[in-house]
């Protein structure tokens, strides 16, 4: 997948550009049908690809405090897109002066003249330009006259779930992991570097790998069964997410005890695979009731997790080509 950061290193226009545009935060269900049906149209033209997407998410800019905790890093964006077999992703900078580009403008000068769209694809509610002036009347009225065909799609949904990154936020604050597979197609996770605490765990027998993230958007505090990858090896482990209010610690924590393992991580990078939240955080009256508490989610972890098959985006490729994988997993 070739990407694209700066419109302005498009010398020529894209050579029968079957585009659609959008945040595509979380990359879900209903994101990869949308990219399969450009996927799609572009093999059955010999055309090209194309999503065209926005860096940072507009609402960063035009009102930081409205703008969603994003569901993936930019990087993760990246590689899901890709795993979507797209040709080309374009990460265009978003600025206030974008923001101010009236619809018509933009349909003429960055989706024709640029990209050089030939067949579009966007949803039944989408946007755009200037106070939001653009919608899809406007689209397939300069369609007609500029020679590019206008394709909407309904909410993509199965059964009384609609896909959405709106659906994906909720679930995933209310700590409900296994749900959220069913709207992301795949088990949500976040890499993290381990990174000096307090030794807390280690004093109380239950070692723990403590993790800094780039990411968002995390679950609601409390204690989670996970999957662990190191290396090219899945760990089972339990997760503590929040205050560590026993000990009135400062801050928000996120610690991952390995079982079974022993040996020194500080300064690797771990990615953490969420499976089922186990219960709320809480603040015992002194180490014995925690140490009780943590027996039994260990318990509780060794006799779920042995079980699970976490679902990792690679397993859902369909492009036709051998990807490589390697340090990719997501």
């Amino acid at each position: 997948m070739k990407i694209i950061r700066d419109l302005q290193d498009l010398e020529t226009p894209i050579d029968k550009a079957v585009v659609t545009i959008g945040n595509f935060d979380g990359i879900h269900l209903g994101h990869r049908e949308i990219f399969r049906r450009i996927v799609t149209r572009s093999r059955e033209i010999g055309g090209t690809s194309v999503v065209y997407t926005f860096v940072p998410h507009p609402l960063k800019v035009l009102a930081p405090e409205r703008a969603p905790e994003l569901i993936n890093t930019y990087p993760e964006k990246e590689v899901l897109i890709e795993a979507s077999c797209i040709d080309v992703l374009i990460c265009a900078p978003f600025s206030r002066d974008l923001a101010e580009l009236p619809a018509h403008r933009f349909v003429r000068e960055v989706l024709v003249e640029k990209i050089g769209v030939s067949h579009l694809v966007v949803g039944y509610d989408y946007l755009f330009g200037k106070d939001r002036s653009g919608d899809i009347e406007l689209l397939r009225r300069m369609g007609e006259h500029l020679g590019f065909s206008v394709e909407v799609l309904d909410p993509i949904a199965t059964g009384d779930t609609v896909y959405s990154s709106t659906r994906v936020r909720e679930l995933v604050r209310r700590g409900e992991m296994r749900d959220v597979v069913q709207v992301l197609g795949r088990h949500y996770t976040f890499e993290g570097r381990v990174v000096h605490g307090f030794g807390r765990g280690s004093k109380l027998g239950f070692p723990t790998a403590n993790l800094k993230t780039d990411k968002e958007l995390m679950p609601c505090p409390g204690v989670y069964a996970v999957k662990v990858k190191r290396g090219g090896v899945l760990i089972d482990g339990v997760l503590n997410l929040g205050q560590n209010p026993t000990f009135c610690a400062a801050g928000s924590f996120i610690e991952v005890h390995l079982l079974d393992f022993e040996g020194d991580l500080y300064g690797e990078k771990l990615r953490v695979y969420f499976v089922e939240r186990l219960r709320d955080e809480k603040c015992f009256d002194g180490p014995e009731s925690l140490m009780d508490a943590i027996r039994e989610d260990i318990r509780r972890a060794r006799a779920l997790l042995p079980c699970e098959k976490i679902v990792k985006y690679w397993e859902y490729l369909d492009c036709g080509t051998p990807v490589d994988r390697e340090g990719q997993d997501l």
